[in-house]
């Protein structure tokens, strides 16, 4: 599906399609928002490696970690968006359609459910090699920050995780923004439904909000990480700093 994102305000505007290239052979679509999820996965196992001696983590015990958690992730993510979103995946009769809940390429993923499954993987990897797992949690969430800004990217290629309507200099605009807005009810009129098409009026985009709060929690943390008291706290402060 090919969209057009503009921002009126700042006098942008993009073209975007959600399909990155097709696969010849499988005549298999990859989009964007894989290939996106999948750098930062990339980058943040990479940098994590390279910062790994400051906490005394060396980049074998990451990779193989990485071999265990990202599996985990991949149901997790899975999970926790369809466990509470569980009427999106249940038959009229009220059972379960695992056809429903294994088709990924329809969306509904929750980065809550990766985090969740990292915790309890790495706990139980440092368990097993011996390794202090808070010393490990305190690299672990530069590497979740990293995945998590780069991520968002893959929520504007799909022209989806925005906020409320807005007419703010950089409100993000487009057609397709426009029609689930008004399918969900949420543009009381006709008029407010035609000043989201032509821009008068947008949405928030809070995929660049969240970016650019993560970016911002991340340096926090790679410039405290001198000061810190204890082994921890840089887990703690990303707990904090997420949630907040």
């Amino acid at each position: 599906m090919i969209n057009t994102v503009s921002f009126p305000g700042l006098g942008l505007e993009f073209t975007l399609d959600r399909v990155a290239f097709t696969i010849p052979v499988l005549d298999r679509p990859v989009y964007w928002y894989g290939v996106i999820i999948t750098g930062g996965l990339i980058l943040a196992v990479y940098l994590c490696s390279r910062w790994g001696k400051r906490f005394s983590i060396t980049e074998d015990q990451i990779i193989d970690m990485m071999l265990w958690a990202v599996p985990a992730a991949l149901v997790a993510i899975r999970a926790y968006y369809v466990i509470f979103n569980l009427s999106l995946y249940q038959n009229p009769d009220g059972s379960l359609n695992w056809g429903a809940v294994l088709r990924y390429s329809d969306g509904g993923l929750a980065i809550y459910g990766a985090i969740i499954s990292s915790v309890i993987v790495l706990l139980i990897f440092c368990k097993k090699r011996n390794i202090r797992f808070l010393s490990f949690a305190d690299l672990g969430v530069h590497g979740l920050l990293i995945g998590q800004l780069v991520g968002r990217w893959g929520n504007f290629m799909n022209v989806e995780a925005y906020g409320g309507v807005t007419d703010l200099p950089w409100r993000m605009c487009s057609q397709s923004i426009a029609d689930e807005l008004w399918a969900k009810g949420l543009l009381e009129s006709n008029l407010a439904y035609e000043s989201v098409v032509n821009g008068t009026l947008g949405v928030h985009p809070t995929f660049l909000y969240e970016s650019l709060w993560c970016l911002g929690v991340l340096l926090f943390l790679f410039f405290y990480r001198k000061h810190k008291k204890y082994e921890g706290e840089l887990f703690l402060l990303y707990l904090f700093g997420y949630g907040l």
